[in-house]
């Protein structure tokens, strides 16, 4: 897969796509892999010469491989198609002054307590055994990628480093999310509670356990009758409230989460037993799902200069 994570990173790609017969050369090749320079030139109906300038720039942006074979008459190349997907983040993530951001792999919970159906996964393979709870208290969890449960929660210690006497204006975490039906299933709701510090900052309702096709991340091995792919949910708190997508999901307010710089703060996941919708959940890092991050958290903050100035009383 080729992930581009700028518009302007990948300029020579759209440029390298935007010509008929190049498109012509991938689709052919997609048909019928490996083929001869001279097998494709044939087949497209061009000259070698002309065929050799397209393949060139399609190789110089990762979407073709060209090799060489020993023959009794020379070289022959062989042309392939290396990746089977193109991820595109159109809205790059970019550090912003006084803001300090973590990231946190899905099996980095300081503390947990889950009902089946459950089970946790690395990239390399499955950590322990579906449907046994025990292995979310094993040490391999750290190296887990993707986590699901049925029932109950999985808790984060956030660490935070921004300057001693700061304050913390808005909270913003980012998690790839959905529902966990046995095996899959599109209509699955599930209401994800939030929390931080204790604090309840709302419910999501996620739609379903999302499995009608792979997600763009998950390894070979990863079976397709397991969870797919996740909405990618965003959840603010700033003075004005607590707002998910940029909806309005509770009044809760920045100042009500008791953020203390030295501390951290503690991340709370839910699936509650008395919810309206019990379906489970099912949380994404970096190597699964449709995109590539873990759950990222960032603190925006005033500075100890800012905050002490704004205390100041105005002088005429």
């Amino acid at each position: 897969m080729i992930h581009i994570k700028s518009p302007e990173e990948g300029a020579a790609l759209f440029k390298a796509l935007g010509s008929d017969i190049r498109i012509a050369i991938i689709r052919t090749l997609l048909e019928e892999p490996d083929m001869s320079m001279n097998e494709l030139a044939a087949r497209l109906e061009i000259t070698a010469g002309a065929l050799t300038g397209h393949v060139k720039k399609l190789e110089e942006c990762g979407i073709l491989k060209v090799s060489a074979e020993g023959s009794g008459h020379g070289n022959v190349k062989r042309c392939s198609v290396l990746p089977d997907r193109v991820l595109i983040d159109l809205r790059p993530r970019s550090a912003r002054k006084n803001a300090y951001q973590v990231s946190l792999k899905v099996g980095q919970f300081s503390e947990c307590e889950v009902w089946p159906t459950c089970g946790m996964a690395s990239k390399d393979g499955l950590i322990g055994e579906i449907d046994d709870v025990r292995y979310f208290s094993h040490p391999a969890r750290f190296s887990a990628d993707i986590l699901w449960f049925g029932r109950g929660y999985v808790e984060y210690t956030v660490p935070c480093f921004i300057p001693a006497g700061s304050r913390i204006e808005s909270l913003t975490i980012s998690a790839e999310l959905s529902s966990e039906a046995p095996g899959v299933n599109e209509v699955w709701p599930s209401d994800i509670s939030f929390y931080v510090n204790g604090v309840p900052l709302g419910k999501w309702t996620s739609p379903g356990d999302f499995g009608n096709q792979r997600g763009l991340l998950n390894p070979d091995w990863w079976h397709d009758r397991l969870n797919q792919y996740g909405l990618l949910k965003m959840l603010t708190v700033s003075h004005e409230g607590t707002f998910i997508d940029g909806r309005r999901l509770s009044d809760v307010r920045v100042e009500d989460l008791c953020l203390d710089e030295k501390k951290g703060l503690r991340l709370r996941f839910a699936v509650e037993g008395d919810s309206d919708h019990v379906g489970g959940m099912t949380l994404f890092g970096r190597a699964f799902g449709n995109y590539e991050r873990d759950i990222e958290v960032r603190m925006d903050y005033q500075g100890p200069a800012q905050s002490a100035a704004e205390k100041r009383e105005p002088t005429e």
